[in-house]
């Protein structure tokens, strides 16, 4: 009997070992199987794609590019205050001051001139997006034959509009679609508050470029259209050509229009970092003017306007400068 009752009870320490084995066995497969999950995850995740549609054609790129060159500083603007990384710029040209800090030939390598990229050294980077405008729209097939290429100018004519679809293309490729939605909240904000204070004016401006002595014009829906367009300012003229770098005029012409306000952006200091503008434009016709005799001739950030618009900050900037310039 001792046998039997021994004999019984071996048998059911093996029942109990062996059903404790196959749970155990069930867990790991399910840890097994959530492990597997996760690195498919993170897989999909590392080859999710995006496509882009923009101006000069629809290009595909994955998400979270590395090793990033940018040509347009409006978009290494915006890269910036997103906090997105990037591997090279161009640095041959005059970076904004407040941009000063990717000239580091150390940190950041040196992809070329604005319109002059260097293929070789782009090509050695291996960049898995390339970002231009129109200064380097001529080079966009040989740039995407390296990498994805994506145009991110904005349009004169829909500023506000491009930029933000800039900005939000921008926040999607990079993992900060939350980030770039509440940048683009607080600009809207204070354009808002700009169009509340120029439509409670009947003051009119005018827009100039001032370059090598010589004075061009821009109105609305041209480069620098948007001071009337998107920010509510009323021009003085409704007869100015729309022409890509402004229509040229004569102090004459200033002195006839006799604005209210007068935009300066100096090319020459953007460019070579010497302010003539003021210079130019000290004489007796642009003296005589409505702006002149009220202290009105508003010389805005040349780099800004020029080199870099169309990124969070320069046009957080320009409606700051704007908001100061007609108080």
């Amino acid at each position: 009997m001792k046998n039997k009752l021994m004999l019984m009870f071996i048998i059911s320490l093996l029942t109990l070992a062996l059903a404790a084995c196959g749970s155990s066995n069930e867990e790991g497969s399910s840890e097994d199987k959530s492990n597997a999950s996760d690195s498919e995850k993170t897989q999909e995740e590392a080859t999710e794609e995006i496509t882009v549609k923009h101006e000069l054609g629809e290009t595909t790129v994955k998400k979270n590019p590395e090793n990033v060159v940018v040509f347009d500083y409006g978009a290494l603007d915006t890269l910036d205050q997103l906090g997105v990384d990037v591997a090279g710029v161009a640095q041959s040209s005059n970076i904004p001051d407040y941009l000063s800090e990717y000239k580091d030939e150390e940190k950041y390598e040196n992809a070329g001139g604005l319109k002059e990229p260097d293929f070789e050294k782009i090509h050695s980077m291996e960049p898995e997006i390339i970002l231009i405008s129109g200064r380097q729209g001529s080079h966009y097939e040989k740039l995407s034959e390296i990498a994805p290429t994506i145009y991110v100018g904005v349009d004169s004519e829909n500023y506000i509009e491009s930029f933000k679809k800039n900005v939000t293309v921008l926040g999607e490729i990079f993992g900060k679609e939350k980030e770039a939605k509440q940048e683009l909240e607080t600009i809207q904000t204070s354009i808002d508050e700009l169009n509340k204070t120029t439509s409670e004016s009947d003051e009119k401006g005018l827009v100039i470029l001032s370059t090598g002595g010589k004075v061009t014009a821009y109105g609305p829906g041209s480069r620098f259209g948007m001071i009337h367009d998107e920010f509510g300012v009323k021009a003085a003229r409704d007869d100015i050509e729309k022409a890509g770098h402004g229509m040229s005029i004569s102090f004459e012409f200033i002195s006839e229009t006799d604005p209210d306000y007068l935009f300066v952006i100096d090319r020459d200091a953007a460019i070579d970092g010497e302010t003539v503008a003021s210079e130019v434009l000290n004489n007796d016709l642009v003296n005589g003017t409505k702006a002149a005799k009220n202290d009105n001739i508003v010389y805005l950030d040349p780099a800004v306007w020029y080199l870099s618009g169309g990124g969070l900050q320069s046009v957080s900037m320009m409606v700051e400068e704007l908001q100061q310039g007609i108080q």
